[in-house]
């Protein structure tokens, strides 16, 4: 027999998970990189950057590359190469509104656990279209340290009134994977930008292929019985 879940609430990453913004985000950055002659290794670098909050990153950057390296300029080429891409709209990942309509229905409580700044947090749900569905937004606004810490989570949890250990975490990268599963919650992981290590494999409940898979589990292990 399938074993029961006793999950109170959802709790949500946001970029690379419920939106199709990593991939945004980092062919901004290689772009941003490559024209200020920094392209040698900027993808492997950038793809050690998914999941991380956005001073994380500018301090690999700059330990990568010295001292003297133009952070502000790459800044502002990375913001207008974001910006450009994302003047269509942002789209959803695969079974996104599944998902959220799934968990609306059995009246489960839900948050979003972002390393993205408050303000980017409101920009890209708005853009996204799914703003409205989320009461509890957490972000890297509401914390001092950003993931892979577990201090985000263990916010989200207590501000829905559980335990963490009673919460679901759906994160894409192994970044969120580690901050969700140091805080206690029950961790799956959709990879996005990077596959999972071994370590962040273990470190989860199950790894699956998209969010409709992920309602799908949480429904065969009893998560919405009341």
């Amino acid at each position: 027999m399938t074993a029961r879940w006793n999950v109170g609430a959802v709790l949500l990453d946001m970029d690379g998970t419920l939106l199709d913004t990593e991939k945004i985000y980092f062919e901004s950055l290689v772009a941003a990189l490559d024209a200020h002659g920094y392209g040698d290794d900027a993808t492997t670098l950038c793809h050690a950057m998914v999941g991380l909050p956005g001073p994380a990153c500018e301090a690999m950057l700059v330990d990568r590359y010295g001292a003297r390296f133009p952070l502000a300029e790459i800044n502002r080429a990375y913001i207008a190469n974001r910006d450009r891409f994302m003047e269509a709209g942002l789209p959803l990942k695969p079974g996104t509104l599944e998902l959220l309509d799934g968990l609306a229905a059995a009246d489960c409580p839900m948050a979003i656990v972002t390393s993205s700044s408050r303000r980017n947090a409101e920009r890209n749900l708005s853009l996204a279209g799914i703003r409205a569905r989320f009461d509890t937004v957490l972000t890297l606004d509401d914390v001092t340290r950003g993931k892979p810490s577990p201090d985000l989570y263990l916010l989200a949890a207590a501000r829905l009134g559980h335990a963490p250990e009673a919460c679901v975490a759906v994160e894409d990268s192994n970044h969120g994977v580690a901050a969700s599963h140091a805080a206690g919650a029950i961790t799956i992981m959709v990879p996005d930008m990077t596959p999972p290590t071994d370590e962040a494999r273990a470190r989860c409940a199950a790894v699956l292929p998209d969010l409709g898979a992920v309602l799908a589990m949480l429904r065969e292990h009893g998560a919405f019985d009341r």
